[in-house]
């Protein structure tokens, strides 16, 4: 079975909106099995965050504004050819949740590598918080979940779901 990838580019300006609207309006893609939705960092013609899909078959999309176009072809194409992403939604991503072992992750989802940053692979029993907010990224072809220590020797996804705004205290 072939997969259809997809593009979509409606301007947002973060991650977190570029979320919010896939959750608020694509519920019946959403639902498509072996779906993997990407956020993308575009530099044109603005920038701003473009979504990707990969999935087994077409999922109806709204119409990406024509000066927006070439920003989702690239966001696709990024996907497609498995250059770079942040995974949103994927198989799994609903059972990444509580604490799990880097290699539960890598057993109830399609994220195929745990890393610590700096690169090292995370030893199968290393236990992760997950926060209930796993994000991935596609990396050397791979989808990759990158891990920071915290306390207790325990380990958390890199990024954390509400970062504190760059220079929110001035």
């Amino acid at each position: 079975m072939s997969t259809v990838h997809l593009g979509l580019s409606l301007g947002h300006a973060t991650d977190p909106d570029a979320e919010h609207w896939l959750s608020d309006h694509l519920p019946a893609a959403l639902a498509v099995p072996g779906l993997v939705a990407c956020t993308h960092n575009v530099p044109s013609p603005y920038p701003h965050v473009a979504l990707s899909f990969a999935a087994p078959e077409h999922v109806d999309l709204p119409e990406t504004d024509p000066e927006l176009r070439a920003a989702a072809d690239e966001a696709a194409a990024r996907h497609r050819d498995r250059v770079s992403g942040r995974a949103v939604i994927f198989p799994g991503v609903e059972a990444l949740t509580g604490t799990l072992t880097a290699a539960e992750i890598l057993e109830l989802s399609a994220i195929e590598r745990v890393a610590v940053l700096g690169g090292a692979d995370a030893a199968p029993d290393a236990v992760v918080e997950t926060r209930d907010f796993v994000r991935p990224l596609i990396r050397s072809g791979r989808l990759e979940l990158v891990l920071v220590p915290i306390v207790g020797g325990r380990f958390a996804p890199f990024e954390v779901p509400n970062p504190t705004p760059c220079c929110a205290d001035h």
